[in-house]
């Protein structure tokens, strides 16, 4: 059986760019202090690595911390993106090919696995894979062989391979759409990331450091943000997440203008407490305020058990109420009483940005 002895160079094969320093990634939470922890452990062990989060949360970062802080990083570090590429050119990026393979091969060529020989490959959003990489996915992981599209034999490689998705995989196995034996094999070590409504306290030193680095990057000058807007950025609900924040304070950079950005963002938030009014007749403020809490209150609880993967136990601890008043809230708002996608009720359509 062929063996990889080297890399070949290629643009595929990223520097891992500039990553922001550790106090800002991590910042000051207790949540993303145990992130931090899970990474030194496992950076050093030669084993799979799944990133969970929210889009926008920074998984890319964590990827390229864990190759940067592992005997490997000296060796290349490829990323893929799974749904930037079409599923019919996505097998032969990945394992490559050999001439004659199909219809335009006209000669051989390695693909990202192979080039990843000696280092790490990132699959970003794994749960976009199809059955049959799936299957070849797992076999690299088994056994550390694959093959090349229309060859006869197998190669080894010897490649760290961590994955991340903004997906819930044991949902995806449920639906049948993810393989459950691939699952347990990238899901060695977990990583989850929270979201930035989940570390509030960080925005300011986050948005600070954006503001710095887009300043020094574009050659601008813009002022630091007001308390008025840093108030505003924390008390907003950022469905992008961290990416969100970034482009929000280079937008800044670039107009230098305040009003712009918290007129942008008062205009995202939810309207929860906006109900509709009929002016024709009585108005009933009670009735009006009660039906707002409601709905409100309905949202927030919903919210917070899709968080916490519809653990209604967990999920009273973060509301602050006991596991029996939250049974009766749901009850009351009419919530599913479990987390079964067919009876869950839709929520308002929010905007989110490309997945990490």
């Amino acid at each position: 059986m062929p063996s990889l002895t080297a890399n070949p160079v290629s643009s595929l094969t990223q520097s891992l760019g500039d990553i922001p320093p550790e106090n800002i990634v991590f910042g000051r939470s207790d949540v993303m202090r145990s992130v931090r922890d899970r990474l030194n452990k496992v950076a050093g062990a030669n084993v799979p690595v799944l990133i969970q989060g929210e889009s926008g949360t920074g998984k890319d970062i964590v990827a390229r911390m864990v190759h940067g802080l592992s005997p490997w990083k000296t060796g290349p570090y490829v990323k893929v993106n799974c749904p930037a590429i079409p599923g019919t050119l996505l097998e032969s990026e990945l394992f490559g090919y050999e001439k004659g393979a199909f219809t335009g091969a006209y000669g051989s060529k390695p693909g990202r696995v192979e080039m990843a020989h000696r280092g790490t490959l990132f699959l970003d959003e794994i749960s976009e894979l199809d059955a049959a990489l799936q299957s070849k996915l797992l076999q690299l992981l088994q056994d550390g062989q694959f093959c090349r599209i229309g060859a006869q034999e197998d190669k080894k490689v010897e490649v760290r391979i961590v994955c991340a998705t903004n997906r819930k995989l044991e949902d995806e196995i449920h639906n049948g759409t993810f393989r459950e034996d691939l699952f347990y094999r990238i899901n060695v070590v977990n990583i989850s990331l929270p979201s930035l409504r989940e570390r509030r306290g960080d925005i300011p030193d986050l948005a600070n450091y954006f503001l710095d680095f887009y300043n020094r990057k574009y050659n601008c000058r813009a002022k630091a943000l007001s308390l008025e807007l840093m108030n505003v950025l924390e008390k907003y609900h950022w469905p992008g997440n961290i990416r969100e924040l970034e482009n929000l304070i280079k937008r800044y950079v670039i107009l230098g203008n305040e009003d712009a950005i918290t007129n942008d963002l008062v205009a995202r938030e939810p309207q929860y407490l906006n109900p509709e009014i009929n002016l024709d007749g009585p108005i009933s403020l009670k009735k009006i305020t009660r039906q707002a809490v409601h709905e409100l209150e309905k949202k927030v609880i919903l919210k917070v058990l899709q968080n916490h993967h519809w653990n209604r136990k967990q999920s009273a601890r973060t509301l602050g109420i006991s596991y029996r008043a939250l049974l009766y809230k749901i009850r009351e708002a009419g919530l599913p009483p479990n987390r079964s996608r067919k009876s869950q009720p839709a929520l308002v359509a929010e905007s989110h940005p490309a997945a990490d």
